[in-house]
């Protein structure tokens, strides 16, 4: 079968841009209204995108009035969606670090099971110290620390997930016996930081387990998504950087005996688009202007770790002021390394580069026709450097209707995405095959079942 881009729509209140709500048009009266994100998801189900994606983080992301901080749980918000769409992916995201295994296997599994296989669960471990204080923690355990608890964390759901063999119910109403006990298993999990007896109070989802997504570039993060993740969310400003990384995460999951096709490489792209190349800019250029500078050098200041209250808005940014972030290959603050290749490369200004980050933190943001923006996409896909994109439109919901509009048609009309949907769950249009149950019995039908579509 032909390769196929794989295309998912990363939902973000009134837009991507920190000042897209003060546009106009933005829809910022509504970024708690569940209607909107059902009529974006809609949206993005006519085109026939893959999924739907929301970030989380269970604080709030910037102690600033800037912008609209307060986000509804996405869990909750996907199970709205899913009652009102039927075929789009709903993707979100849960720390490992402030969950238990077995409340999330259930919520994720729940959601699955009443959205017939659409769920997929975006696996971070928080690096917010903030959020910490909010779980009753003086700091926020090392990265080190937080990888470990969220390996096991993963390992303890997957037990969970399969604890249910896939014809353990038979409901036979003659004997009286509704599931068969010897196809459901305690996990019996003893570990380092949980103690899970099991089984999950629900029997396997549609997709066996929901789709595991991984989002971080770091050194730590690389080695755990080459394990475990089956789609990656990553950002990259040039193609040189996506095809290094993409080259090493396929390497590193083929290491671990793993099918590298079954690994899907996503980075963010951001597109500013209009008819013309000089209209997007016009654009990007009045959503910049936009912005408050207090927010953009808090966050900024945040992820560097120092202040930059001495620099002036209309000065050049030193090179060496955010230290050796390393490079794609080696790095263990992935964002931080991708600001300081911009600093490197583009010797901007820091006003420059406050509005360089504020299209998209850090993501590929583009300016131009629908027919550049789909060149771009192209281009990364058919030369290793992406499978597809997570799509972070600027401004909600217009720059997302003119991308559905316009730039899908383009993908299509190329032959690179799909014009109707071959299956019915997240793992259908991934091209993920549905996993065994890791108590299925060799060699029995649901120990060999490798149900792939789209």
């Amino acid at each position: 079968m032909t390769r196929q881009l794989s295309l998912n729509a990363f939902l973000h209140d009134a837009g991507h841009h920190e000042a897209s709500w003060r546009h106009p048009d933005s829809a910022a009266e509504r970024v708690h209204d569940i209607d909107f994100y059902v009529e974006l998801a809609q949206r993005a189900e006519a085109a026939k995108l893959d999924g739907v994606f929301f970030a989380d983080s269970p604080g709030m992301w910037a102690a600033t009035p800037y912008r609209p901080t307060a986000h509804l749980e996405p869990i909750t918000r996907l199970a709205a969606i899913a009652a009102r769409t039927e075929r789009i992916g709903l993707i979100a995201t849960a720390s490992t670090t402030f969950y238990e295994p077995y409340n999330l296997a259930r919520l994720f599994n729940s959601l699955d099971m009443l959205s017939g296989g659409r769920a997929g669960w975006n696996i971070v471990t928080t690096q917010s110290e903030a959020v910490a204080r909010n779980f009753s923690l003086a700091e926020l355990p090392s990265a080190e620390e937080r990888y470990a608890r969220g390996q096991e964390f993963v390992d303890v759901v997957t037990k969970l997930w399969d604890s249910w063999e896939d014809d353990a119910i038979v409901a036979d109403r003659e004997s009286g016996l509704y599931f068969d006990p010897d196809k459901v298993h305690p996990v019996d999990h003893v570990g380092r930081h949980f103690q899970v007896a099991g089984p999950l109070a629900a029997p396997r989802s549609p997709q066996g387990r929901p789709v595991y997504v991984q989002a971080g570039s770091s050194n730590d993060g690389r080695a755990f998504a080459a394990r475990n993740a089956e789609a990656i969310f990553t950002a990259h400003q040039t193609i040189g950087d996506a095809q290094a990384f993409y080259a090493d995460i396929k390497s590193r999951a083929a290491r671990l005996g793993r099918n590298p096709d079954h690994v899907k490489v996503l980075p963010g792209i951001s597109p500013f688009l209009a008819d013309t190349e000089a209209e997007a800019r016009e654009l990007q250029h009045y959503v910049d202007s936009l912005t408050v500078p207090a927010y953009g050098l808090a966050q900024l200041e945040g992820l560097a770790g120092i202040s930059l209250a001495h620099l002036e808005l209309d000065e050049k940014v030193p090179v060496e002021i955010f230290g050796p972030a390393g490079n794609v290959l080696d790095n263990n603050r992935s964002r931080l390394q991708v600001v300081a290749n911009i600093v490197e490369r583009d010797r901007p200004t820091l006003r420059e580069l406050l509005h360089r980050l504020a299209g998209a933190r850090g993501h590929n943001v583009v300016a131009g026709t629908p027919t550049q923006v789909a060149d771009v996409i192209s281009d990364w896909f058919r030369n290793d450097a992406a499978d597809g994109f997570n799509v972070m439109p600027p401004l909600y919901p217009q720059l997302l209707d003119v991308f559905v509009d316009r730039v899908v048609p383009l993908l299509q009309d190329r032959g690179l995405f799909r014009t109707e949907y071959a299956g019915t769950t997240l793992r259908d249009h991934y091209g993920l095959p549905r996993p065994a149950s890791l108590y299925a019995a060799p060699g029995s039908a649901a120990g060999t079942q490798q149900a792939v579509a789209g």
